[in-house]
């Protein structure tokens, strides 16, 4: 028989990390059309800490749950196209940083057991991301030049890594020397640290042109990403991970010509279809080792807090996943 509470990491005000607590609480039930899945590895995303501070509307009710992204078993389906047993892995599917989630099966995607249930979880938000940024958003064509922020996460090295493979030339934004290995290492053309005046930097190595597409995951550092673009070039804003930006003015795009690209994974990943053939490239990729993910930073699901300081405060090099304490 099931059990009838799991752990989950959950919190029941908005605030910093500390209002965070490992806490039992009820087995999700499973409703027609969906599975139950024990979760093995959960994703950590800069969404969740807005959800987390309220910054970002979080689904249910207190306490909350947070997470979208993971992978583990099927210990009980009322599906038809999965069964116990199943290995599988989701991008978007709520309440995942428990032992067990309730997840549609639409949102399912099969892992085969040559993939790595961590690896899934530690590329699949941000590997399909990175996918249709390069892919859709701004389709990169050989002889490009592009700007890519935050290129020591681990979205930034992949999005770094499918630019490449799209024959562009990339530039990757960094904060430190140590991570401006991790982006060289990635595949970068040349690594510009974010304490100098970057965006002359940026201009210096465009011959004072600008980037043909900037990939700006900051939020705050828009205007000067506007600045480091060409005349007719693309600025895509995907996330704020440094917050909203207080002095954007859309009359420069205008004057500029310049396109104001804007997106969500979520919008990509709208069929089942869509689905699948997304994760079936990403992993082919993967399987191929013309993309690479950096080893995932660890925590178990009990430190949740210093996950969330850990990925706040900027040390991630790369995915930080939440390990369910008998798995750790």
């Amino acid at each position: 028989m099931r059990e009838q509470t799991m752990k989950a990491l959950t919190f029941s005000d908005f605030g910093a990390a500390d209002v965070l607590e490992y806490r039992s609480v009820p087995v999700p039930d499973v409703n027609d059309g969906e599975v139950l899945v024990q979760m093995h590895a959960i994703g950590l995303n800069y969404a969740d800490i807005h959800r987390r501070t309220g910054a970002v509307a979080i689904q249910g009710k207190a306490p909350f749950i947070n997470g979208y992204e993971g992978a583990g078993v099927v210990v009980h389906a009322r599906a038809s196209g999965f069964s116990v047993g199943d290995r599988v892995g989701f991008a978007d599917a709520p309440f995942a940083n428990a032992e067990y989630v309730a997840v549609p099966e639409t949102k399912l995607i099969p892992l085969g057991k040559e993939v790595d249930m961590e690896l899934a979880a530690t590329v699949l938000l941000q590997g399909l991301t990175a996918q249709y940024l390069s892919m859709d958003t701004h389709p990169v064509q050989p002889g490009d030049t592009i700007l890519v922020h935050a290129a020591a996460g681990g979205a930034g090295q992949l999005l770094v890594q499918y630019c490449k493979l799209h024959g562009a030339r990339v530039i990757g934004l960094t904060r430190s020397p140590e991570k401006a290995d991790i982006v060289s290492n990635a595949g970068a053309d040349h690594v510009v640290l974010l304490d100098h005046d970057w965006v002359s930097e940026v201009l210096s190595l465009t011959e004072g042109r600008g980037v043909d597409a900037a990939f700006d995951s900051v939020g705050s550092t828009l205007t000067q990403s506007l600045a480091a673009t060409r005349d007719k070039g693309h600025l895509i804003t995907y996330g704020t991970a440094g917050g909203y930006p207080s002095d954007f003015d859309i009359k420069d795009l205008m004057t500029r010509g310049i396109r104001l690209g804007v997106g969500e994974l979520w919008n990509h990943l709208n069929s089942r279809d869509e689905r699948l053939s997304r994760a079936r490239e990403l992993f082919s990729r993967l399987e191929r080792g013309q993309i690479k993910a950096r080893p995932p930073t660890r925590f178990k699901l009990s430190e949740g807090r210093a996950a969330h300081h850990h990925l706040e405060q900027g040390k991630s090099t790369g995915k930080v996943l939440l390990i369910p304490n008998a798995r750790f």
